[in-house]
């Protein structure tokens, strides 16, 4: 979604109060607030996290990491930010003398995600690290090690696994309430045209180009709709631009063979448009269209069931049910090892899309 999307989103939610968000019913409320602190402060941490910040009942912001100095006064007047909460990347190591920050949200670049991610449980603290996780299955595992070495807890920003109407689909996956799942379709694209040529999105091996950009979204919807981990891979590319995309493919069409002989058709793209999840079954259907969207996630079943359950923020219900589960000491409800799942299939989905023959997943 583009920085103006993000924008009109959070003209539309301004209004809305903290009251309004639903936390789960299992939640406590522990009276202690945890700091976090944003690393890298683009579009998302700019125009998401740090309103949903404002709205979050267990943690909050309280600190900032930047490779650009010029940010710096303006987040501190926004935000009352004191100076000993301000870092830099190179002087991110510091922070672990700090007991205002409990938690590091990483929001850079994907290739930047393992050193800083890594780089922050060292010092001693929780990690959330935007999705995807990380350039390579060798890359995530090195995250999980870290923050399993330093006992801190590691979540990766699936916000849509913290949504309602998603929450619900996933659900279905386990009971089964329209028989057993035949085929997901699972598409996630935006129109676009492309960014600079010095714009890292514009570069695959910095994490641009449809398959990193967006493809996580269709990947891990294909698996939390099938309840299943797929065992191959047919994948093709396509590009819209090829005058434009030089170094990076716009468009990728793939296929997830499941056990069982569930078959995901999956669709990504940063040229072209489109937002659905759809699940057939034996005795019916269910859908959600749009799947990914920052507001208005939704859909309907096959016998006339609305999944419309509403939602103030979702970066701010991610991030409480995060912070919920450092509070109470439980499990996170998005690990590490989903990060890693899902980069194997991109992995194999860029091998697939280059060689094309299919690939199984070990």
């Amino acid at each position: 979604m583009s920085i103006l999307s993000r924008r009109r989103l959070l003209q539309g939610i301004a209004g809305a109060s903290a009251s309004g968000l639903i936390l789960p019913s299992w939640a406590a409320k522990p009276k202690k607030k945890l700091g976090v602190a944003l690393l890298g402060l683009g579009g998302y941490s700019r125009d998401l996290l740090a309103p949903g910040l404002q709205l979050t009942e267990h943690c909050e912001l309280r600190g900032i990491v930047t490779g650009s100095p010029e940010k710096i006064p303006e987040w501190q007047k926004k935000y009352g930010i004191p100076d000993k909460n301000v870092y830099t990347y190179d002087t991110l190591a510091k922070i672990a003398d700090n007991p205002d920050i409990d938690v590091v949200y990483i929001v850079t670049p994907t290739f930047l995600h393992k050193k800083f991610a890594v780089a922050a449980a060292e010092a001693g603290k929780h990690v959330w690290c935007e999705k995807p996780m990380a350039m390579t299955v060798e890359e995530c595992q090195a995250i999980i090690d870290a923050c399993n070495k330093n006992k801190v807890k590691l979540s990766i920003g699936y916000r849509l696994q913290h949504e309602p109407n998603t929450r619900t689909v996933i659900e279905f996956a386990k009971s089964k309430p329209y028989g057993a799942i035949k085929t997901v379709k699972a598409e996630a694209g935006y129109a676009g045209r492309g960014a600079p040529q010095d714009d890292w999105r514009m570069d695959q091996s910095k994490g641009g180009g449809a398959i990193y950009d967006m493809g996580v979204y269709p990947i891990n919807a294909a698996r939390y709709a099938s309840g299943l981990e797929p065992a191959a891979v047919t994948a093709r590319f396509e590009n819209d631009y090829p005058e434009i995309f030089t170094k990076a493919d716009s468009t990728a069409i793939f296929d997830l063979e499941f056990p069982g002989g569930v078959i995901a058709h999956c669709a990504t793209s940063v040229t072209r448009n489109f937002n659905q999840l759809r699940v057939d079954c034996e005795k019916g259907w269910y859908e959600l269209a749009p799947m990914q969207a920052y507001n208005g996630v939704r859909g309907r079943t096959s016998d006339g069931k609305a999944l419309d359950k509403k939602i103030v923020h979702q970066q701010a219900r991610q991030m409480d049910d995060d912070a919920l589960a450092i509070l109470n000491n439980t499990d996170v409800m998005v690990p590490g090892s989903e990060g890693l799942k899902d980069i194997r299939i991109v992995q194999a989905v860029l091998q697939s899309g280059a060689t094309g023959k299919r690939v199984e997943l070990g």
